[in-house]
């Protein structure tokens, strides 16, 4: 059987995603599908693909999935709220200003009220090892909250580990450019301290409001943007009193401003733009 699976090509900064809607169109997800429509040679191509769907909640107004690009699904994804509210504003599926998402992390909020800069509060950072989830006795735990030493290609280095939905380590470094973004990335998914992989950051402070950052994803590799990594990277900038509660975050793909209050929940912002709408041809049975 052949089968049109309508979608639209979105990214946030150069993070890039397919937009799929189960709402007017039924789907079955298996990973294989999602592999082969992430393919950047033989399918659309992209870091993830998300899914928007009817609420399973009264208090939510849609829920929505995420799958990066080796088919596997997680829990949270910043850039990807971003242009999920965009993409229910742009469909006609809510006029609401303020929408409310369940994710596999639990509920997010969505702010339309400048399609420009759409925010998100990502809530609050969650340190618990059990959480993350970390293997303590693969580490070494420092004083301060979330900080840890860790030991890769036989040198000793201290990070910050934290979960905002999915789990991030965040490097300071004195120039992003010279950070081994690849090698370290691809050797921390197999470290034994994190259990279901992890996202790494890579982050140079410019001033007490400006850093850069480069971002490893797991499942995917390094991204041009990563909105819960620029929520990380602020957090640990801040945690250690480098910087400011407000700061903007340069990436390869382009700029995102992060707020964060300590104790309280992170806020990302920034642009969002729709690429193409298409239909997707497959010939097995994906569709329910």
């Amino acid at each position: 059987m052949t089968v049109n699976i309508h979608f639209t090509k979105m990214h946030g900064l150069g993070n890039d995603f397919v937009v799929l809607d189960n709402i007017t169109q039924s789907l079955k997800i298996e990973p294989r599908l999602i592999r082969r429509i992430s393919d950047r040679n033989f399918g659309i191509g992209c870091d993830q693909i998300l899914i928007v769907e009817p609420p399973t909640q009264p208090d939510l107004d849609f829920n929505y999935r995420i799958f990066n690009a080796d088919g596997k699904e997680v829990s949270q994804c910043g850039n990807g709220a971003r242009c999920i509210g965009r993409y229910i504003y742009d469909n006609g599926f809510s006029d609401k200003k303020v929408l409310k998402i369940g994710t596999l992390a639990g509920e997010i909020t969505i702010v339309l009220s400048d399609l420009t800069s759409i925010q998100v509060d990502m809530g609050k950072p969650n340190f618990h090892p059990d959480s993350i989830p970390l293997k303590l006795n693969a580490l070494t735990v420092l004083p301060l909250e979330g900080r840890y030493r860790i030991k890769i290609f036989n040198e000793e280095r201290d990070v910050t580990i934290l979960s905002l939905g999915n789990p991030h380590c965040v490097f300071l470094v004195f120039n992003t450019e010279e950070a081994d973004v690849k090698a370290i990335g691809e050797a921390l998914q197999k470290h034994p301290a994190f259990l279901k992989g992890v996202n790494v950051s890579f982050v140079q402070v410019l001033a007490r409001n400006h850093i850069k950052c480069r971002v490893f994803e797991r499942g995917v590799g390094e991204t041009l943007a990563c909105g819960t990594a620029a929520c990380a990277s602020v957090i640990t900038g801040v945690l250690q009193e480098q910087l400011n509660p407000e700061v903007k975050v340069d990436m390869p793909g382009g700029a995102l401003t992060v707020r964060w209050e300590a104790q309280g929940s992170a806020f990302l912002s920034g642009p969002t733009m729709n690429v193409f709408h298409g239909e997707f041809t497959v010939t097995s049975a994906p569709i329910a």
